[in-house]
């Protein structure tokens, strides 16, 4: 299994990681704004609450609801960079590259839209 297939599986079994649903209310929100500006939402919260190397308030940066993609942060471990190490081996102390904050912003589209399903 490829270590994303494995993360995957992990977060699965995780009770803390499993335990975030998207309400009718979310639904209905993303419903009403669309996929791309929840996208949109996504990329932004991530150049700013993520993306610097030090991140003001890590690790509470990320509120538990008032937005899916903060929901779908907790479930994807994409919340802080503590999480972002533990689960992804993406260094903390560190700006995180193009490459990673498209990473996490995948991540967190997949798990929306998986749950649209």
């Amino acid at each position: 299994m490829s270590r994303a297939g494995n993360i995957e599986s992990l977060l699965q079994k995780s009770k803390f990681r499993s335990s975030f649903k998207l309400t009718l209310k979310d639904l209905a929100y993303i419903k009403r704004v669309g996929l791309a500006k929840i996208k949109s939402h996504a990329h932004d919260f991530i150049v700013t609450r993520l993306k610097p190397a030090n991140p003001e308030n890590d690790g509470k940066q990320t509120p538990f609801r008032g937005h899916p993609v903060f929901k779908a942060q907790h479930a994807t471990a994409t919340c802080c960079r503590k999480c972002l190490y533990k689960w992804y081996e993406i260094p903390e102390k560190r700006q995180l590259s193009e490459t990673e904050t498209t990473f996490i912003e995948k991540r967190i589209m997949n798990w929306i839209n998986a749950r649209l399903q």
